[in-house]
């Protein structure tokens, strides 16, 4: 849920929402409350000029796609937004966006009204785990949490950049996840929890602190950005999180750990 207010002012209180600029694209990874305000930031960039853009869906768990309908840029008639993501069966990626759009969840304004070219495209994590979108060049990999959820990661000309949310580290494919964000030179990796509060929270599909580090250690991580913040974290809980998380990187290792900021823009 979005934790708007004084005790999340600096790190933010919306949820999963991100955007990278690859080769000319506009890339978003999820549909959170956050894309509200990017919408706004690229009508202030672009003005009336047309937007197109992927919206790459890691899964479809409420806090990753209640922003599509606040999302400006998909009011307006030039715009052009492909919705890709794994296959949520039995329903599929457009029916669920539909579904919250409906006129008894969330919104009046239907998604077949939108005046904007709104398409949906399933991957196939499986049988097709890379991926080739014009000039943007991207691997998936299922990740471990309930109902399933895709990682993504990018091959950049700057380098490496992975996305990994939501996931519970030391699962039974963590060799594979190993492989897939190995030599990364940014990863935003899912770090809901403490090591004291995942003890209570083991199957839940969220990552820990010290397993994340971990994790980032043996793929030779050079940034790691631990993100999707539980709802109850202030800003100064998070400072603590950030600095016990930080504490446990070797002197001797090159790895530097970051929490996700809201708005916060990094430059490869």
């Amino acid at each position: 849920m979005p934790t708007p207010g004084r005790d999340t002012i600096r790190y933010g209180g919306n949820t999963s929402c991100y955007e990278l600029r690859i080769g000319g694209e506009i890339i978003v990874i999820d549909a959170g409350s956050g894309i509200s305000q990017l919408g706004s930031a690229l009508l202030d960039e672009f003005g009336a000029n047309p937007i197109s853009l992927i919206l790459l869906n890691t899964h479809t768990h409420w806090d990753h796609i209640q922003g599509f309908p606040f999302f400006i840029p998909a009011y307006m008639k030039n715009n052009r937004i492909r919705v890709i993501g794994r296959n949520p069966a039995p329903d599929p990626l457009e029916s669920i966006f539909k579904t919250q759009m409906d006129g008894n969840h969330c919104f009046p304004v239907s998604l077949e009204t939108l005046p904007s070219t709104v398409s949906f495209e399933h991957l196939n994590p499986h049988g097709q785990p890379e991926f080739d979108l014009g000039s943007l060049k991207f691997a998936t990999c299922p990740t471990n949490h309930p109902g399933g959820c895709l990682g993504y990661s990018f091959h950049t000309t700057k380098g490496k950049v992975v996305f990994l949310s939501d996931h519970e580290t030391d699962g039974p494919d963590e060799n594979v996840i190993l492989e897939f964000i190995q030599d990364a030179y940014i990863l935003i990796a899912d770090t809901q929890y403490t090591d004291a509060e995942f003890a209570s929270r083991r199957g839940w599909g969220h990552g820990c602190s010290s397993s994340v580090i971990s994790l980032a250690l043996r793929a030779d991580i050079k940034n790691l950005y631990i993100t999707h913040h539980d709802p109850s974290h202030t800003d100064h809980f998070m400072d603590g999180m950030l600095a016990e998380a930080r504490s446990m990187v070797p002197a001797s290792s090159p790895l530097k750990v970051f929490a996700a900021i809201e708005r916060e823009k990094v430059l490869l």
